[in-house]
């Protein structure tokens, strides 16, 4: 018989850790929901919801860490909840549960079109919406933003210093990014026609994943045996474009754009002298103003809806300036 309750009691406890383990979609520092907690001043905390895409590439994974990072910086000041989700259908699901949790704050990070009604409820409901990265257009959101026009600007510019007017230029855009990917297309489209109105300019689709950088340009070089320069939009896409060229033995592209400040790209950037490879920093640390923003409007203090984090230009010429070897991207 006592064995027989030693077997249970083995079995009772596996089970429990194994549903603890399985709820690794959601960080949180909060006590009970409905409870309020008080921060070191005496004060009651402000409960600040994070909804965050689950990782599709390094850039994202860094985001979710810049923004816990900071989150527990504010502990003092705030009980927080990070989940991230697939698509929009679940990131709803999770802005339901913040909003029953109490969130006084949301910062959404959404990568996809469709979560414009589920936020117009959130501040239909009072509650302080700051959107980080793609627009969400509904009135009253807040949004903290790198300049994805600015880089297309930037991006084209670059290309006409290393090419000239003249050339053959492929642009690989990302229509599933949204407003990501129309903005620097339509920086780059715009400026590229008042400085290099000759270029001959081929738009391929792709994704922010150096496997599609990888596998899109190796079938974009098999149809076009002359390219100059490629403007992609995304350091990981550029990785799996210079694999595509190396592999290809191709000598005539000369230009690889990126975006994002990853630091694998930057160290290539001294490794490949025959081909410039340039990167429009779009740094995933910009949650944290997001999030202070956030915090900023629980205190009542006045904000601008729109704050927009200029890009730098990095290559080869200033890449060490850029290198930080404790950053998760």
């Amino acid at each position: 018989m006592k064995k027989f309750v030693s077997v249970i009691l083995v079995l009772t406890l596996a089970l429990a850790v194994l549903l603890t383990g399985c709820g690794g979609q959601q960080a949180t520092n909060s006590n009970e929901e409905g409870t309020p907690s008080e921060n070191s001043g005496g004060g009651e905390k402000f409960k600040v919801g994070i909804l965050a895409p689950a990782v599709t590439h390094g850039w994202v994974a860094a985001v979710a860490y810049h923004a816990e990072a900071r989150a527990k910086e504010l502990s003092d000041q705030i009980d927080y909840k990070i989940q991230t989700s697939s698509n929009a259908e679940e990131m709803t699901a999770q802005l339901d549960d913040l909003m029953t949790w109490g969130a006084q704050a949301i910062v959404a990070f959404p990568q996809w079109e469709g979560m414009e009604e589920p936020i117009k409820k959130a501040l239909d409901a009072g509650i302080k919406v700051v959107n980080f990265d793609i627009v969400i257009d509904v009135d009253g959101v807040y949004r903290v933003s790198g300049d994805n026009e600015g880089m297309g600007i930037e991006g084209a510019k670059y290309i006409a210093d290393k090419i000239g007017k003249e050339g053959t230029v492929v642009v690989l855009e990302v229509p599933t990014s949204g407003s990501v990917s129309e903005l620097r297309k339509k920086g780059f489209m715009e400026t590229a026609a008042q400085i290099a109105p000759d270029w001959n300019i081929l738009t391929y689709a792709t994704k922010f994943t150096r496997e599609d950088g990888l596998k899109d340009f190796a079938d974009i070089l098999t149809s076009n045996p002359k390219i100059d320069a490629v403007f992609s939009m995304d350091d990981e896409t550029s990785v799996g474009v210079l694999q595509a060229i190396r592999e290809a033995g191709r000598t005539d592209i000369k230009v690889i754009t990126g975006g994002g400040g990853m630091q694998e790209y930057f160290r290539m950037m001294p490794e490949n002298e025959d081909i410039w490879l340039e990167s429009a920093l779009y740094s995933p640390a910009m949650v944290k103003d997001a999030i202070d923003l956030a915090v900023k409007l629980l205190k009542g203090e006045d904000a601008p809806e729109v704050t927009i984090i200029p890009t730098t230009i990095v290559d080869r010429t200033n890449y060490k300036d850029f290198l930080d070897p404790n950053s998760p991207y």
